[in-house]
């Protein structure tokens, strides 16, 4: 869990995973278009592409050939996992050990 934090750590990538849960299944120069025209991050191929690998390595993102395309896919499992690891170490109003006046 510790790579999927790591992975999101970075807004390129967390850019990446949002485009890709809008619009699951798309090539590398799909995602970048839309990094450049929807988002105005200006990345190069080889960086998006390296971003794509570390959400792979996080296994975040699926990595599929079709034909001579790599297609890319959110793979949500590991993101609802961090999900469930945050909300059971989130302090609720009554499990916080603040003082009474910070709350």
């Amino acid at each position: 869990m510790e790579n999927v934090f790591r992975a999101l750590s970075d807004s390129t990538r967390c850019a990446i995973v949002e485009e890709l849960a809008a619009r699951d299944g798309q090539s590398l120069f799909e995602i970048c278009t839309t990094l450049i025209t929807r988002r105005g991050i200006s990345v190069s191929r080889q960086a998006v592409a390296k971003h794509i690998a570390v959400l792979s390595r996080a296994g975040v993102v699926d990595v599929r050939w079709s034909g001579r395309t790599r297609i890319h896919r959110l793979n949500r499992g590991p993101l609802h996992e961090a999900q469930q690891w945050l909300a059971a170490h989130t302090a609720t109003d009554t499990d916080t050990t603040e003082p009474e006046e910070y709350r």
